[in-house]
C-alpha cells in the first residue's frame, strides 16, 4: 500500500490544558540536551545519551524534517503560558494508508510529574482526529512504566493487550502494552 501524503502542518498549534504543541525549533536545544540525560530515552529513540550540542542540533534537524519526509508530525511540548519547551511528542503516520498512526511522548526530567504528558497526548489526539483518513492512534508502553500508563489512560486511551517480546529496547526485546484510541469509525 503506497503511503498517504500528509496534510499540511497545522495553521493553529494544537493546545490542551497547559500545553501547546509547536514545531521543533533550534532554541529547543537546552530541553533536548536535558532529555538526553535520561538513559532510557537513548534506548528508545534517536537521541543519544548525554548528547553533545552537535548531537542535539542534529536531532533537532532530524525532527524538523519528519513532516517533509512523510514520517509524521514531530512537536515540541511547550508550556502554553510561558512558551518554555518541556518535552517532545510525535504522531507517526507510517500506517496512515490503513487509517492508523502511533504516538509517542517524553517530558524533560525537570518537568515530569505535573500532568504535562497527558495534556500533550490529549492535544496530539485531538489534532490526530483532524488528519484525513486517520481513525486510530496506538501507543506502545512497557508494562513497568506506570507514569506512561497513567498518561495514556488520562488521555482516554484503553489497554488492548500485551505484546510479548514485541520491541527491541537497548540490547533486548521487551514486552509492550498496546493502548489505543479510536478517533471515529467509518
Amino acid at each position: 500500500m503506497p503511503p498517504m501524503p500528509l496534510p499540511p502542518w497545522p495553521d493553529t498549534p494544537p493546545v490542551h490544558g497547559r500545553i501547546l504543541l509547536r514545531e521543533v525549533i533550534d532554541s529547543d536545544l537546552a530541553m533536548v540536551r536535558e532529555l538526553a540525560t535520561d538513559p532510557y530515552i537513548a534506548q528508545t529513540g534517536t537521541l543519544p545519551a548525554d548528547a553533545t550540542e552537535q548531537h542535539a542540533r542534529a536531532w533537532i534537524a532530524q525532527q524538523q524534517g519528519r513532516h517533509g519526509e512523510g514520517a509524521g508530525f514531530s512537536f515540541t511540548m511547550a508550556d502554553a503560558a510561558t512558551g518554555k519547551a518541556i518535552g517532545h511528542c510525535g504522531l507517526w503516520t507510517a500506517e496512515l494508508g490503513a487509517g492508523r498512526a502511533t504516538a509517542g511522548y517524553v517530558v524533560a526530567p525537570s518537568s515530569r510529574g505535573q500532568g504535562y504528558a497527558a495534556d500533550a497526548l490529549t492535544a496530539l489526539t485531538v489534532f490526530g482526529a483532524t488528519v484525513p483518513g486517520l481513525f486510530r492512534i496506538g501507543l506502545y508502553i512497557e508494562p513497568w512504566n506506570a507514569p506512561s500508563i497513567r498518561t495514556a489512560e488520562r488521555a482516554g486511551y484503553e489497554r488492548e493487550g500485551l505484546l510479548h517480546s514485541y520491541h527491541r529496547i537497548g540490547d533486548r526485546r521487551r514486552d509492550m502494552l498496546l493502548y489505543g484510541r479510536v478517533l471515529h469509525t467509518d
